[in-house]
């Protein structure tokens, strides 16, 4: 295991039976209070992509893809829940591990051909993480990758990616 990946999984603290009964919440909010980790996580998602725009994934991806924009000199873009934005946007729906949701973009958040790295707290089912890559295509944008902070394998959301650069920082 290499030193980054042992200093997230010593700052990721689990929560039983959060926010149901029978999930192991992952909480990165150690990992967000230490600098050292924070700086470490935050240039390894920046990682080696040239691109235009980060988009961060409502809301605890907001809080690793906007210092990630800024390392990378890339703009940031919000995709919020429905209802969230307050101009025009493109909205996708997707499934849940309990239920179903929907995403939004502004419509005008990418200029056509734009070079879009996604980035994420947790890559889980994978629905979240497709249905943000569908509105960036639908905006005229192309996906340059995924960068996740953390992977739940066993829930198999790499499968629904097929064709998309995905790098987790750690796998679980």
């Amino acid at each position: 295991m290499s030193e980054l990946s042992t200093m997230i999984l010593d700052r990721i603290r689990d929560v039983p039976d959060y926010p149901t009964p029978g999930v192991l919440f992952k909480d990165i909010t150690p990992l967000l209070a230490d600098p050292v980790a924070l700086v470490a996580v935050v240039d390894a998602l920046a990682g080696q992509h040239q691109v235009d725009k980060i988009v961060g994934i409502e809301a605890r991806g907001f809080i690793l893809a906007a210092p990630v924009a800024y390392r990378s000199g890339a703009g940031f873009v919000p995709v919020r829940k429905k209802g969230k934005l307050p101009a025009a946007t493109l909205e996708e729906s997707y499934d849940l591990e309990y239920g179903s949701a929907t995403l939004e973009v502004h419509r005008d958040a990418f200029a056509p051909g734009d070079r879009v790295l996604i980035v994420d707290d947790v890559l889980a089912t994978g629905g979240t993480a497709k249905a943000t890559v569908e509105l960036v295509e639908r905006a005229g944008a192309e996906i340059a990758g995924i960068a996740v902070l953390m992977e739940l394998a066993f829930l198999k959301g790499r499968e629904r990616l097929q064709g998309v650069d995905l790098r987790s920082l750690v796998i679980v």
